[in-house]
């Protein structure tokens, strides 16, 4: 990435930055005193934490790394992706955060197993069982992934060993997340998800100047037909595409780290400002991902892994010092995610397992300890699966998003929107979408029907919709 200078001034700016985040965990340490605040910010959290940290928690590495190299390889067919995610933004915003922050209230509900157990009622207990195991092996395959991510991102730049790469990025997110629990994780992902939007907005339009403007970019897409909205290799393929794309947006009502800050806010108002920064922050984000990656067409023409193109970019023009800032925004949007899954597994397993299916009562200072605890015990976990073989872990997290997304995000909605129905019915109806979404991955339905179904649709359509019918069928409307 340059000279030894360049490689310096590239680590002391992520060095400072990385300091600025083990300053908050421990400034949010002093005010976490309960298993509320450990796990909900004591249903404090402001207008700003909330809604960047809802946004940036959501993306991970995708939307610096993914978005770009999706739009670099498929041109404008690609960017229908930008609808489809702020369409789920604006749907979880107008109509999930505030029923879902009014019902968690009322229930005590600081998990989202915790809310689904109150809403469906008595017997409850199975559906809480239910949905912390789909949480917890979502949660953790997706953890590792992240992990791997960093340890990949440390590699690349400072040419550490994978292991020890995969150690520094993972120990620094476990003790931010452990030390300050919501709080430390909400505020750290304020910081991150803002740098993410200023690297965004910064570097394309550097890229932009730098490839010769529109016209040098509409002359790249046209010379390699590239210019259309829909893909050119079949009317299959292209419908696929573009549903798929679409239909990102239903993962967002069924992602526990996301709609975990909706139950943290500190009033109503805070959803109702919240909402307008979201879709703003997204659609910079996501103009500014698909920008970056028509540049890249231009200024780099033939590169063998897409997904590199941010990084790449970022070296080939910006000065050492503001290359750092863009390396440290990448490692944000990674840990962006990994805090808050990491998390949402620890409340998985003291708050869900071990305080209710087990029922045990034990003092907040206690419940405080274990938690975190869980956080260190589940992070050296996720730190071995990422440092071992990890083909079955990237495998798995290439659905992990569209399994949580038609397990809860079905039976979220209707819920909230005044369904109600038996343990068993939603039980059956949360594995539902988590095993289509299996089933259709792995292409069974592909031999079933003798068509290239996983090919050319993405799993999270079938699959959230076969759940949500089954759920809306059985259920009984009671408001």
């Amino acid at each position: 990435m340059g000279t030894s200078l360049d490689n310096q001034m590239i680590i002391a700016v992520f060095v400072l930055y990385m300091g600025v985040l083990f300053v908050l965990g421990f400034i949010a340490s002093r005010s976490t005193k309960t298993e509320e605040d450990f796990f909900i910010g004591g249903r404090k959290i402001g207008t700003w934490v909330t809604a960047i940290s809802s946004t940036a928690s959501s993306e991970s590495g995708w939307v610096l790394l993914g978005t770009v190299g999706l739009v670099y390889k498929e041109g404008l067919a690609a960017v229908w992706f930008m609808p489809g995610c702020l369409l789920g933004y604006w749907f979880n915003w107008r109509f999930i955060a505030p029923r879902l922050r009014s019902c968690s209230i009322r229930d005590e509900a600081i998990t989202i197993p915790d809310f689904l157990e109150s809403e469906v009622g008595r017997g409850g207990g199975a559906v809480r069982i239910v949905a912390v195991i789909i949480i917890f092996f979502s949660m953790m395959a997706y953890v590792a992934a992240q992990l791997t991510a960093a340890g990949k991102a440390f590699t690349a730049t400072f040419s550490i060993d994978y292991a020890t790469s995969i150690m520094i990025g993972s120990l620094i997110i476990i003790f931010y997340t452990l030390l300050g629990g919501f709080r430390a994780v909400s505020w750290t992902d304020l910081i991150q998800g803002l740098l993410m939007v200023f690297s965004l907005i910064v570097l394309p339009l550097i890229a932009f100047c730098a490839a010769g403007g529109m016209q040098a970019v509409l002359d790249d897409l046209s010379r390699n037909n590239l210019l259309s909205l829909l893909k050119t290799n079949g009317i299959y393929a292209s419908i696929g595409s573009l549903l798929g794309l679409l239909g990102i947006g239903l993962g967002y009502p069924g992602q526990p780290h996301v709609l975990i800050r909706f139950m943290a806010a500190s009033d109503d108002s805070v959803i109702l400002r919240g909402k307008i920064i979201a879709l703003m922050w997204g659609f910079f984000v996501y103009s500014g991902s698909i920008m970056l990656g028509l540049a890249g067409r231009v200024l780099l023409p033939a590169v063998a892994d897409q997904e590199h193109v941010f990084p790449m970019i970022a070296s080939l023009l910006l000065h050492p010092v503001l290359a750092g800032v863009m390396l440290a925004a990448v490692m944000s949007a990674i840990m962006s995610t990994a805090d808050s899954q990491l998390l949402v597994a620890s409340s998985s397993m003291v708050r869900d397992i071990y305080e209710k299916v087990l029922n045990r009562s034990v003092e907040q200072k206690k419940l405080l300890l274990l938690s975190r605890i869980s956080v260190l015990v589940l992070g050296l976990i996720s730190i071995a699966v990422a440092i071992s073989d990890t083909r079955i872990v990237f495998w798995f997290v290439l659905f992990a998003w569209s399994g949580l997304g038609a397990s809860f995000g079905p039976l979220i909605t209707l819920l909230l929107f005044g369904y109600r129905f038996r343990p068993l019915q939603a039980v059956i109806g949360m594995l539902l979408g988590f095993f289509i979404t299996i089933l259709w991955k792995s292409g069974f339905f592909d031999a079933v029907f003798g068509v290239s179904l996983s090919q050319n649709l993405y799993e999270l359509i079938p699959a959230f919709t076969l759940s949500f019918l089954y759920l809306r069928i059985v259920g009984t409307k009671i408001r």
